[in-house]
């Protein structure tokens, strides 16, 4: 019996390697019934004796359990050859645990300082930092997007879970050619025109950010804290037409704090797709994550309702200019919402946010950008608003690259894997990628590595972007990928950089700023949390008007 339990718990393992079923129904079965089974087949029946019924299943478990780990720590393994903690090695519940401590981005760094430029980080799953091979794996000639991608579909059926979503969902679709199409309405949303249109709105948010700071009666003010209430107000502009003032009312309805908290359980079952299959299952489990796309389903109908005042993002993914022969279905675009205001307005901040705690931290770069800004929009004359002149400040962009290159916006779930049929996908001359086994490309270990930027790669360090011709530096902007690079980049990027140059020189323009008096600068980066996209906390400043007007 004992001998049929084993070959029970073998085959079990086969199937699971085989198929990776998520079904619960089928996970279920495959974990309680075989025990069972066996005792019935060779008791003629009888499944009365509780004890012999109770050591099956520790027998089928022990079996099944010492099955996977012998063979995910074996030479059989296809990714034997490759280096990595044994924690990791046996299973992706490591780097849950890791992942929910918000450390992430540093845990990867450690891993590739300590085994080299190719890690493997899970059972199926390796991360490479190697710039050589970004091509083929983000690249053009790469890979779609990964099973990490399911592991995030929480949300439930109105919103991003649903099935018509799924399908066409610009940041999770794994299929290169829905992908493609799905993205042709963002290009549409983010062209130079489009983008040119947004500039008045961007205006007016941005003057309404300091003229806010400027009203405040506390002594310290939380700049972190405004800075999100300003992208996510200005990302409610430009997917849902407006309607989001938290700038002006505060976040009285918890929306701010409800995305950053739906943010963290899908953090956690990216690592471990089949875990979403359960989740329904559990009371309050993923609540914040259907809140909001219960929220972005509200916004979109609303804006659906009143129609068209501006042709903002929802008009372009809605394609309400009729481009296609079909209209999007209403799902998919509450969908791409949800991704606009998650990844346009938290990222946004997170980097504005940065910005100035990098320069409050540097005197030196914070008085130079001062002066910078001031040579081209002098002080009481020329209000910050022309984004070509902008886009032309070359210490202002270097001071946001040097704030990215350290802190990139997503800073370590860059996931891709062979295409699903395809077989394998090769890697340089000498790493085969098997179809199964996915690929992490991490901003942060690229940007903190010293082959690609030296010296001092740890140290913020705006003059590195100016050096070209110095010898003494190496800023290998291949390597520099904060916004992604190949087919599914970012594709607000250019509105994001005219949205961060902007409140960044009208903040600088308007105000001198400087610390709360007993602030441990320590706690900004212990406070930093990689979510996938990066959290922050608060910034204590104490702000006081410069502009004579």
């Amino acid at each position: 019996m004992s001998a049929l339990v084993l070959l029970a718990a073998l085959t079990c393992h086969l199937f699971f390697k085989r198929y990776e079923p998520t079904n619960v129904p089928l996970l279920a079965g495959l974990l309680v019934v075989p025990p069972p089974v066996v005792m019935f087949l060779l008791q003629n029946g009888s499944l009365v004796v509780f004890k012999p019924l109770l050591r099956l299943y520790t027998l089928y478990y022990s079996g099944l359990l010492l099955s996977i780990l012998t063979y995910r720590t074996s030479p059989l393994h296809p990714l034997w050859k490759y280096p990595g903690p044994v924690a990791c090695k046996i299973s992706k519940l490591w780097l849950t645990f890791i992942s929910s401590q918000g450390k992430l981005h540093l845990y990867v760094k450690q891993l590739h300082d300590q085994y080299g430029p190719v890690v493997r980080i899970g059972p199926n799953e390796i991360s490479i930092s190697e710039v050589s091979l970004l091509p083929n794996i983000l690249g053009a000639n790469g890979m779609p997007k990964g099973p990490l991608w399911q592991g995030r579909r929480i949300s439930g059926k109105q919103g991003a879970g649903s099935k018509e979503a799924a399908r066409g969902n610009l940041i999770g679709s794994r299929d290169l050619k829905l992908h493609a199409e799905a993205r042709k309405a963002w290009n549409r949303a983010f062209n130079p025109a489009a983008i040119k249109g947004y500039e008045p709105i961007l205006i007016r948010r941005v003057a309404q950010l300091t003229e806010a700071l400027s009203s405040q009666k506390e002594e310290i003010i939380d700049l972190s804290q405004w800075l999100s209430f300003f992208s996510f107000d200005f990302m409610g502009d430009i997917a849902f037409g407006g309607g989001l003032e938290l700038m002006r009312d505060g976040d009285r309805e918890g929306l701010w704090h409800m995305m950053e908290r739906g943010l963290y359980l899908p953090s956690l079952t990216q690592h471990i797709p089949w875990s979403t299959g359960f989740l329904p299952y559990l009371p309050r489990v993923g609540q914040e994550m259907k809140a909001l796309g219960k929220f972005a389903f509200d916004q979109a109908k609303r804006r659906l309702e009143a129609g068209s005042l501006q042709n903002d993002l929802f008009y372009h993914l809605m394609d309400e200019k009729r481009v296609n022969a079909e209209p999007y279905p209403f799902p998919l675009v509450v969908s791409n919402t949800v991704l606009a205001i998650v990844a346009g307005s938290d990222t946004s901040a997170t980097v504005l946010a940065n910005t100035f705690f990098l320069l409050l931290s540097h005197s030196e770069s914070y008085k130079r950008l001062q002066l910078e800004l001031e040579e081209v929009f002098p002080l009481g004359t020329t209000e910050p608003t022309d984004a070509a002149k902008l886009s032309n400040l070359p210490y202002l962009n270097a001071v946001i690259k040097e704030s990215m290159r350290i802190f990139p916006p997503v800073a370590t779930s860059l996931q891709r894997a062979p295409t699903i049929g395809s077989g394998t996908k090769v890697l340089g001359d000498k790493i085969i990628i098997p179809e199964g086994t996915s690929v992490v490309v991490p901003p942060y270990t690229m940007h903190h590595d010293p082959r690609y930027f030296s010296p001092s790669p740890e140290n913020y360090m705006p003059e590195r972007w100016l050096a070209h011709d110095d010898p003494k530096f190496i800023v290998n902007e291949d390597a520099f990928i904060p916004f992604s690079v190949g087919p599914a980049n970012c594709a607000g990027r250019s509105l994001a950089m005219l949205e961060i140059r902007m409140v960044v020189a009208f903040v600088m323009q308007t105000f001198e700023m400087q610390f709360a008096d007993g602030y441990d600068k320590q706690c900004w980066e212990a406070d930093l949390k990689d979510y996938f996209v990066m959290q922050k906390g608060s910034l204590p400043i104490i702000m006081t008007s410069r502009n004579p007007r």
